[in-house]
């Protein structure tokens, strides 16, 4: 595709309905040698100066919908922070360039969100390399499927809510003092906040504690001139469905029973991480933004 997030055409067939073939790397996973490779928006995505000056920081910005929303941001005029973990060093160093690319100032800061000291010096690194911030994004997340509750491991379920849950605490706790009038944060919550998968337990249980999270944080911090919001994408092809994030048998099928026939590419969630982020959302507080490529939602 060569055209940009503002032509006119049919949402079934702006990305082509994919049928991936069964595929399976070791967690986290590298974007690069998935099949096929999922669309940042790289050749796409047009800015419009909507960011001009901004300073993000964006959690899971190495690939997928993090990645995407920091090509986004960069394009729109932003420099951008991303966390990442250290085995992702290959599709940090592509979305780095791409920043760079835009003519904004990159900082990538590898670590283990489940660690709280790393989310206080990923903060404090944002902080300093763009001297400043303005935008928060917690979008990194540990998604792994299992059919029973009898096999969801202790240390599952722990590692899912760290990296999920507690490391978006950690790091909006640490960021608020940075933060002046005017400033966003933005969290990713999921379909999987309303319409669970039972083999997802765990992370559709953490997607509604963000949902809740963003809400009632969105309340404690208008008043303060701050915003908060959040985007729950639906199917979304990224490194997350090809690392046991999905039964792979049925990776073939993969978001095909969304209204529109498809699943998302991180293309297309990009724009709701811009509108909230910029000036246009001043009067959207407290919203969940539903990308989901047709299925209701409350």
């Amino acid at each position: 595709m060569t055209h940009d997030q503002y032509a006119f055409n049919d949402p079934r067939t702006r990305y082509p309905s994919i049928s991936p073939p069964v595929q399976q790397q070791q967690e986290p996973g590298i974007q690069s040698k998935m099949d096929p490779v999922p669309d940042l928006g790289e050749t796409t995505y047009r800015g419009s100066g909507r960011l001009t000056g901004r300073k993000a920081l964006i959690t899971g910005g190495d690939s997928g919908i993090g990645g995407a929303v920091a090509i986004a941001f960069a394009r729109e005029g932003a420099d951008v922070a991303i966390s990442y973990l250290p085995e992702e060093e290959e599709d940090a160093q592509h979305i780095v360039s791409q920043i760079e690319n835009a003519g904004r100032k990159a900082v990538a800061f590898p670590g283990d969100l489940k660690d709280k000291d790393y989310c206080l010096a990923l903060v404090d690194a944002a902080v300093k390399g763009l001297e400043g911030l303005d935008i928060v994004v917690s979008n990194a997340g540990k998604q792994v499927y299992v059919e029973k509750i009898e096999d969801l491991s202790d240390e599952q379920f722990e590692e899912t809510f760290q990296t999920n849950v507690f490391a978006m605490f950690w790091i909006i706790k640490a960021a608020v003092p940075h933060l002046k009038p005017g400033s966003t944060i933005i969290a990713t919550a999921s379909l999987e906040a309303y319409h669970q998968l039972p083999f997802l337990l765990d992370y559709a249980t953490t997607k509604g504690a963000i949902n809740n999270f963003s809400k009632a944080l969105a309340q404690q911090l208008a008043p303060r001139g701050i915003r908060v919001n959040a985007v729950a994408p639906g199917p979304t092809w990224s490194a997350l469905q090809v690392t046991q994030g999905y039964p792979p048998d049925k990776l073939p099928e993969f978001g095909k029973d969304a209204p529109l026939g498809r699943s998302g590419q991180p293309a297309e969630l990009a724009p709701a991480y811009v509108f909230l982020a910029s000036g246009e959302s001043s009067f959207v507080v407290g919203e969940t933004l539903n990308v989901n490529g047709g299925t209701p939602t409350p």
